[in-house]
Formats: C-alpha cells, structure tokens, sequence
C-alpha cells in the first residue's frame, strides 16, 4: 500500500463542499480543513503509485473550486510512522 499526503487551497466558502466530495472517493482515508496557508489536508492511499497519480490526476485537481494542489510524498526509508 502506497500512500500520499495533498495539500489543497480552494476558493473562499468552498471547504465544506470540497471536502464532502474528497469524503466520497474510497482512496481517501483522511480530509480534514485546516488553519493557515492551506485550506485542506488529505491522506491519501492505495495499491500503487500509477493509481495515487490517477486519483490526484482526474479526480482531486478536477474537484470544482480546488485553485491548487501540492502532493507530499514520504521519504519511507528516513523512518517515522
């Protein structure tokens, strides 16, 4: 399993909806509205990264009022959890 992190700035108002729509794609295992630069935060995982792209790709950037995104990938061997 292969996992991302996105970042979303989206226009004024538009959280509540953004997120209500990033709830419903199964691929997403946390949104959540955020303070300060960004507007959302989303985890995202899924079997590889061909479908993570897909998912960023065609379906978070294509949301609606979403104005930008910006995908943070995991450096997996510096640890953590």
């Amino acid at each position: 399993m292969e996992s991302l992190y996105i970042l979303i700035n989206c226009d004024l108002g538009a959280e509540i909806d953004i997120i209500n729509e990033l709830a419903k794609i199964p691929e997403i295992k946390e949104v959540r509205g955020t303070y300060g630069i960004y507007d959302i935060f989303v985890k995202v995982q899924a079997d590889s990264g061909a479908k993570l792209e897909d998912i960023v790709t065609h379906k978070i950037r294509r949301i609606p009022k979403v104005r930008s995104t910006v995908t943070l990938t995991p450096i997996l061997s510096q640890g953590g959890r």
